[in-house]
């Protein structure tokens, strides 16, 4: 019977190893080869990227078609505002001018099934799609395409977490830039810079004070601006936008129109209502009014809803008798 030296062979291992390390200090010790660092790219800030996209939005759309129409360019970014898919962008670019009429009437009427209160505020944006633009007009829409998707218009907008995709407010810069300086003076259309929004919304918003139920007014929506900040504050905060109203208004159609398709990327929730009028003209610049046309709007696009389904019922069961009686023919 063999009986191995368990403590003997643990004894040579360790002055083995003491042999070794005694040779090795023995032998130069080399310089250290100096680490690369992975370059990381700064993160991008929202306000800036979203002054980006207003930007190469505007170049594209001046340098190909000009002219002093608002509504095109800025209802074709809109729309593209709710993809929720960022991987869409490449097939985006792939697209003829021809294409992208279907496409926006589409992605409108989708949207309109859902809010059709807010989409019907927004007409300003999309009616000009009913006007059968000629190809001139159609490729400059291709290129205002092709200048938000390449420059990351998806990597803010196609965010699920609406938090994400409420970074910033990509319609306000547009807007502003796209109107001309002697209009904005006239009318006084001057949107708070979202760093001064963000600060008002840290002041007001506290947890303490702000309970289900309760409502957020803005008299000068603008874009919505104020709003988007409110919302960040309360997401921030736990709490959340569906709990409460949002009522707000402006003189500017086509400031009205952005913020009820902000409202909708920014999922402010199904108490939201936005409208055009003047703080300055009515007590109540015409919420009353607003709120009828509201409940009117929803009443028939359920009316539309039902009488769909209805007409897809009855030609199933068409369908259903046709083939029952072809059956009992043969």
């Amino acid at each position: 019977m063999v009986q191995f030296d368990l403590f003997g062979e643990v004894e040579q291992k360790l002055e083995e190893r003491a042999r070794h390390r005694e040779v090795q200090a023995a032998k130069p010790t080399p310089a250290p080869v100096p680490r690369r660092r992975r370059k990381y790219a700064a993160p991008r800030d929202p306000y800036q990227h979203a002054n980006k996209i207003a930007e190469n939005v505007m170049s594209a759309w001046f340098s190909t078609y000009g002219g002093n129409r608002m509504d095109v360019p800025l209802g074709t970014v809109a729309a593209l505002c709710f993809f929720r898919e960022p991987l869409i962008a490449d097939w985006l670019l792939t697209l003829e001018p021809a294409h992208f009429p279907p496409l926006l009437r589409e992605i409108w009427g989708v949207q309109w099934s859902v809010r059709p209160d807010l989409i019907e505020v927004a007409r300003p944006l999309h009616a000009w799609v009913e006007e059968n633009p000629d190809d001139y007009q159609l490729r400059a829409v291709q290129a205002v395409v092709h200048a938000a998707v390449n420059t990351g218009l998806l990597d803010i907008t196609a965010e699920d977490d609406p938090y994400l995709r409420s970074r910033a407010d990509i319609l306000s810069p547009l807007l502003t830039g796209l109107r001309h300086k002697s209009d904005k003076k006239w009318r006084g259309e001057y949107h708070t810079p979202p760093c001064i929004t963000d600060l008002m919304a840290h002041v007001l918003v506290d947890d303490d004070i702000c309970g289900p139920g309760m409502s957020v007014r803005e008299p000068a929506i603008g874009s919505g601006g104020m709003f988007r900040s409110v919302a960040q504050r309360m997401r921030e905060l736990a709490l959340n936008p569906h709990d409460y109203a949002w009522f707000g208004n402006d003189i500017d159609h086509l400031a009205t129109a952005c913020a009820a398709v902000n409202a909708i990327i920014w999922d402010l929730g199904p108490k939201t209502v936005i409208w055009h009028g003047d703080s300055l003209a009515t007590e109540d610049a015409g919420l009353a009014e607003a709120l009828k046309e509201r409940t009117a709007i929803i009443r028939h696009r359920n009316a539309v809803v039902e009488q769909a389904r209805f007409e897809h019922k009855a030609r199933h069961m068409l369908s259903a008798l046709d083939r029952l009686i072809e059956g009992a023919a043969a």
